[in-house]
């Protein structure tokens, strides 16, 4: 049984794919997505781009095709990135193939305006030929004319009825390597298409909301969207969508999955708004760990609370805390037990210092253990 019950999601049970070397569905982590932002054809700002949202931790990048160009920059930028790419097409089912043939891992393509069944057929083969998965992404703001037409505007029911219907279109030619996604910019039809979508069919899922918005109100819309869809177990690959740089997507991404004890990656900070209590100023104190953290990949816990209040019981929950006590020093907390006082002024080098070291013992534990096996 579980200690805490209350914390359990039940994850629903999704058929597995590939998405080059990740796995997307069934028991694997829910992976985190973004998408570039530079002019695809500049194969240099690509590739950049793709390395700094890598290491900020995407398991999967999407790139835009529109054009020619861009396919044909797609073949350097696959083979420099060290996470699969995803080929975004519309309108021109000949990119989709070009993308295939440039080492794509799988490709994006929305029912609304790929074309033609005879067309779909043929990104199939490309997709067949070259071991690529697909992406069934429907729209909210792209449905196909006579959904419509039938329903009067987009809705759960027209945006389901478009994924199923491509999905039986990729099954008529014998391929099941897919995922669909079926977003809106609007929260309540995203969550509802998603719930309709995941009781009727075992595709994994793919869960964003569309058009979100700047950097804090397309946050929020997703942290809402995607959080609630998560908590109810739905939702196998995910990305947040803002406009913003697209290692704020990644970061959020992975925030939300922290949030719900999904996935760990990084030091999560927890910490209080401040008051007239504090000890030290909180707020720029932890401003500053988040920068200088920020390398640090290992799942650490660390509390940053001002005053006596509340911070001994957090820091006990915790890998590492700082409890400001006033007069300028405060108690510094390892595994969760008071273990030295520190003047205010230390604090910032001292937490840095203690969560590297951890995050070496914890990556030597972890090369130990993959050793023993």
């Amino acid at each position: 049984m579980s200690i805490r019950p209350w914390r359990d999601i039940a994850r629903r049970k999704s058929r597995k794919i590939r998405v080059g070397k990740v796995e997307v569905g069934g028991d694997a982590p829910i992976s985190v997505q973004t998408m570039t932002n530079t002019p695809t054809a500049d194969v240099r700002a690509t590739i950049d781009q793709v390395l700094r949202c890598a290491e900020a931790g995407a398991d999967i990048v999407r790139v835009s095709c529109p054009d020619e160009e861009s396919t044909a920059a797609l073949k350097a930028i696959c083979k420099a990135s060290p996470a699969p790419i995803v080929a975004d097409i519309h309108f021109h089912h000949r990119r989709a193939i070009e993308a295939a043939r440039a080492g794509a891992a799988c490709l994006r393509i929305n029912p609304g305006n790929i074309g033609s069944p005879a067309r779909v057929r043929e990104v199939v083969q490309a997709a067949k030929d070259h071991g690529c998965s697909i992406r069934i992404g429907v729209n909210g703001g792209s449905l196909e004319r006579h959904l419509l037409e039938k329903y009067g505007e987009p809705c759960p029911e027209a945006m389901v009825e478009s994924a199923l219907e491509h999905a039986r279109l990729l099954e008529e030619h014998d391929f099941r390597e897919y995922k669909i996604s079926v977003k809106a910019s609007d929260v309540f039809l995203t969550a509802a298409a998603y719930q309709a979508l995941a009781d009727a069919t075992d595709a994994p899922l793919h869960l964003g909301v569309t058009e979100a918005g700047g950097r804090v109100s397309g946050a929020v819309k997703s942290a809402i969207g995607l959080g609630n869809l998560l908590w109810m177990g739905i939702g196998d690959t995910l990305r947040v969508s803002l406009s913003a740089d697209p290692v704020e997507e990644v970061r959020i991404g992975y925030e939300i999955l922290k949030s719900l004890n999904l996935r760990h990656r990084g030091v999560t900070i927890i910490s209080c708004p401040s008051c007239a209590r504090q000890g030290f100023d909180v707020i720029r104190t932890v401003s500053i760990l988040e920068e200088r953290l920020a390398h640090v990949h290992a799942p650490i816990t660390v509390s940053i609370i001002g005053c006596v209040v509340n911070g001994p019981g957090e820091a006990r929950e915790t890998d590492i805390g700082f409890t400001g006590g006033g007069a300028g020093s405060g108690m510094v907390y390892v595994a969760g037990v008071p273990d030295h006082k520190l003047e205010n002024a230390r604090m910032i080098d001292r937490i840095v210092e203690l969560v590297e070291r951890k995050a070496a013992e914890m990556e030597a534990a972890r090369a130990a253990g993959e050793a023993a096996e």
